[in-house]
C-alpha cells in the first residue's frame, strides 16, 4: 500500500495534531496523543489553521470540501464524497472545511462559492470543482490516484 506514509491532523476527541500511519488496517488508526480512533474512512473536518498541515504536507492526495451548513448543493455532495472517502482510504484523505469559519483560506485559495472542491497532489492544488459536478469529482480523483 502506502509504505511508512503518514497523514498528520488535528485529533477531534483530544485536538492535539497527531500521524496516522496509512499502512494500517481499516479502522485502525489511533491518535498519538489519546488513543483514540482515527478514522480516514469518511470526511474529516479541519479548520483552516491546519490546512498547511493536514492539506499542503499530506503524502497522499486530498479532496478539499470548501461547505457550508445552510448549502443545499453542498448537502447533495456529502453522498458522493461519503462514498469516495470509504473507497479511497489510504489512497486519498477526503477533507471539509466550513467557509463560514474559514475567510481567510478561501480568499486565499481563491475560493468564492460553495460547493468548492479542490484536489491536491504533492502539496499543490491540481484541479478544482465548482458547484454540483458529481462526474467532475470522480474524475479528479480517479484521476490523482492513478
Amino acid at each position: 500500500m502506502h509504505s511508512g506514509k503518514t497523514l498528520r491532523l488535528r485529533c477531534i476527541f483530544c485536538l492535539t495534531l497527531t500521524s496516522v500511519k496509512l499502512e494500517r488496517k481499516k479502522g485502525e488508526g489511533r491518535c498519538d496523543h489519546c488513543s483514540k480512533p482515527v478514522l480516514l474512512d469518511r470526511p474529516i473536518k479541519i479548520v483552516q489553521d491546519d490546512f498547511n498541515e493536514t492539506v499542503v504536507n499530506s503524502e497522499i492526495p486530498v479532496l478539499v470540501d470548501f461547505y457550508a451548513d445552510w448549502c443545499g448543493p453542498c448537502k447533495m455532495v456529502n453522498p458522493i464524497i461519503d462514498d469516495i472517502a470509504g473507497r479511497k482510504e489510504g489512497e486519498l484523505v477526503v477533507i471539509k472545511i466550513d467557509a463560514d469559519t474559514a475567510h481567510e483560506l478561501m480568499e486565499d485559495m481563491k475560493v468564492t462559492s460553495v460547493p468548492t472542491l479542490l484536489l491536491f497532489k504533492g502539496g499543490e492544488e491540481i484541479s478544482r470543482s465548482v458547484g454540483l459536478e458529481p462526474e467532475k469529482i470522480k474524475e479528479m480523483v480517479e484521476h490523482a490516484i492513478t
